[in-house]
């Protein structure tokens, strides 16, 4: 792999930096985690930029070799410089020196990612051309090393080995000269090994005048000092980079743009637009198919009519996908990307994608709707108000080694394993000859693992509501979930429940409704609003949950709500069958609307058996009844130094005082007080009383 120099067109994002990394705070409703992935990506930095006089003797010419820098107060313990392989001076060094020429092009060869770059081995060569130090004057050697990045800042780093890692590794490999000027009580000098401690914050010295002074004012001195000598000067750089969207394929969005010989780059007129791609194509894996199809690169120039050249590059597909979304407002127009009806529906209320959208999809449509902005076509500087990341989907995975290290991944249901007492599984055998498999651990569904379920295998045994329904309780939207076929046997038994307990409705509790409703006069018996502020309370949670998205705890609380059902079947219908099947009606269309959203078929055929309507999907949301929610009477756990020893039941406007009486006049409550009079009594609203005796 050799890296190379592309021409190619870019989105100037980075004019808009510092506006997408101070929005973030105004974007409630996203996930902490992207904004921190998005304010990491921009990567704001305050420092100062640092220039080094070019050493003429042996440079042979004037100028500056710029570094930026966010610990300017370590300046004085600078020992040398380091450059890309691709810096002008490393360029110029490599002329006359077939050696580091050579080291150069492996340079070239290597990795440009960060983490790459964090791991490998730090190798470096010798330009023997020099710098002066901009506060002193010394000498220092610039270095050609693989470490620093051409992309990134001005493709140099003033080098500082006492207090950077990368910098002690290479200074200790290459005998570099290693200066502490930086004082800590956690280390009296720094050798080797490094240890963290040396890159932290501390007061200056040997550093001459600016000794004893703190990390923000050695800064302010040193910076001071350098713009009077006019070589440097405060800045803010940003870790993000100008978006580079050609793309040598086929796929993708031509580059309107047309070269001509003597007018240079010429914007494709609108009424040529849209660039069509070709049909007959040949598709090769090497480079541009485009650039070899004459009849679609060979044009007229729009400003000369002479013969030109069109763009043979397509646009980075993100560019599409950074703006998709306002084209739905206005998809019928054929004359522009948007019209005034954008403005009516953007921003997008809720978007749901995959946490890897972070830095790339998600900053992208910031930056893009912000250039729309500022072109006049929306109003809008944020595309979506709120955002949910979902969770992966992961399955055990099992596997078989084959030759030249090649594995062969096993489907889990084709698995037979065995479980230890506390449900591990600890041997695995392949259900078709018998013989084990090796246990790979649980993994994101993959085709390439071989993990993933059959939806339709689930559909024909199980039926759909039972798939949907276990993939939204088994875990959080945003959370990881994962696979359980014992989990989806769960979800079918559960509505089996359901399913019998609206048949038992239709059958027979329904010709227990009285005619006149005690509901609707509030006259229910107290048993009855019992169980009706139990399902009440759990409808209260549920609603506030969907608003949430924690759809799980929604099922959670459809499961307390059948059970609450089902109990006031067994002790309440016995006793009072007019008032149960009028808490069973509402508590069951309840229910129904709850689940209606998760498991859509069961809940229609149920509302239709059971009276409720022609269409569960056309029913109003239920509505929480806060005089359902009211309490006469509540029960507060009684405690004597600490522990448990009952309950009393108060009126649910009792005072404190009326607490602390019922609560020591109570028998259990004497009986471990042992005749001692109460220190204090401690009443927590709605929990509970403790006496301290």
């Amino acid at each position: 792999v050799e890296k190379r120099e592309i021409p190619m067109y870019y989105m100037k994002i980075t004019a808009y930096a510092d506006e997408l990394l101070s929005a973030l705070d105004d974007l409630p409703d996203w996930p902490e985690q992207v904004k921190l992935m998005q304010k990491n990506w921009i990567g704001r930095s305050e420092g100062v930029e640092i220039s080094f006089p070019f050493d003429f003797s042996s440079i042979g010419h004037e100028g500056v070799l710029k570094v930026f820098t966010t610990r300017a107060d370590t300046l004085m313990g600078a020992t040398y410089v380091a450059v890309a392989a691709e810096h002008p001076l490393a360029t110029q060094a490599a002329a006359s020196n077939p050696a580091l020429a050579e080291f150069i092009e492996e340079c070239k060869r290597g990795g440009v990612a960060e983490a790459d770059i964090a791991t490998m081995e730090k190798k470096g060569m010798p330009t023997g051309l020099k710098v002066r130090h901009p506060l002193t004057g010394e000498p220092l050697e610039v270095w050609v090393a693989n470490y620093v990045l051409m992309g990134y800042g001005e493709g140099a780093v003033m080098a500082v080995p006492a207090h950077d890692e990368r910098d002690f590794a290479f200074a200790t490999k290459y005998e570099l000269p290693i200066r502490m000027v930086v004082g800590s009580e956690a280390y009296a000098d720094t050798v080797a090994p490094w240890q963290d401690a040396y890159a932290g914050y501390g007061r200056l010295l040997n550093s001459g005048k600016y000794d004893g002074l703190d990390f923000q004012r050695a800064v302010d001195a040193i910076a001071a000092d350098l713009a009077a000598k006019g070589l440097g000067a405060k800045r803010v750089q940003y870790r993000l980079r100008d978006w580079g969207i050609s793309r040598q394929r086929y796929w993708g969005c031509p580059i309107p743009m047309i070269h001509c010989a003597d007018c240079g780059d010429v914007a494709v007129p609108d009424e040529q637009l849209p660039v069509v791609l070709p049909e007959n194509v040949e598709l090769t894996g090497r480079g541009s198919p485009l650039a070899r199809i004459p009849a679609f690169y060979e044009c007229s120039c729009p400003s000369c009519g002479k013969p030109a050249k069109r763009e043979t590059d397509t646009m980075d597909t993100f560019v599409e996908s950074s703006w998709y979304f306002l084209r739905y407002a206005c998809a019928d127009n054929k004359d522009a990307m948007v019209d005034a009806r954008v403005d009516y529906w953007a921003p997008v209320d809720q978007y749901i994608g995959g946490i890897e959208h972070a830095i790339l999809h998600l900053l992208y449509s910031r930056f893009f709707t912000r250039a729309m902005r500022d072109c006049g076509l929306v109003k809008v500087s944020e595309p979506f108000s709120a955002l949910l990341t979902q969770g992966m989907v992961v399955a055990e995975t099992y596997y078989r080694n084959l030759d030249g290290g090649k594995k062969q991944w096993i489907n889990p249901a084709d698995v037979a394993i065995e479980r230890d007492d506390k449900g591990r599984i600890v041997a695995a055998k392949l259900e078709s000859d018998d013989l084990p498999v090796v246990i790979g651990g649980t993994e994101k569904m993959s085709k390439s693992k071989n993990n993933g379920v059959d939806p339709q295998f689930l559909v024909d045994q199980y039926g759909a509501d039972t798939a949907r329904l276990f993939i939204i309780f088994a875990s959080a939207p945003d959370q990881q979930l994962e696979w359980s076929d014992s989990g989806v046997e769960g979800a079918s038994r559960f509505l089996r429940r359901v399913w019998n307990y609206g048949h038992g409705f239709t059958t027979g509790t329904r010709t227990a409704l009285p005619a006149e409703r005690m509901l609707a006069a509030g006259a229910l018996p107290a048993a009855a609003a019992d169980v009706r502020r139990e399902i009440h309370t759990h409808l209260k949670q549920a609603s506030y949950d969907f608003g949430k998205h924690q759809f799980n705890t929604v099922v959670s609380a459809a499961m307390k709500i059948l059970n609450a059902l089902e109990k006031a079947q067994k002790e309440l219908a016995p006793t009072d069958a007019a008032a149960h099947a009028e808490v069973a009606e509402e508590g069951f269309s309840i229910l129904l609307r709850l689940l209606s959203p998760i498991t859509p078929h069961i809940c229609h055929a149920l509302w239709q058996d059971c009276g409720f309507g022609a269409d569960i999907l056309g029913a109003s949301w239920p509505e929480v009844s806060e005089a359902a929610l009211k309490q006469d009477e509540v029960e507060l756990m009684l405690q004597v130094n600490g522990k448990l020893r009952g309950s009393i039941k108060v009126a649910a406007d009792a005072s404190k005082a009326d607490i602390e009486a019922a609560a020591l006049a109570n028998e259990a409550a004497q009986k471990f007080m042992d005749g001692k009079p109460a220190k204090k009594v401690v009443v927590v609203p709605g929990r509970l009383v403790n006496i301290v005796a």
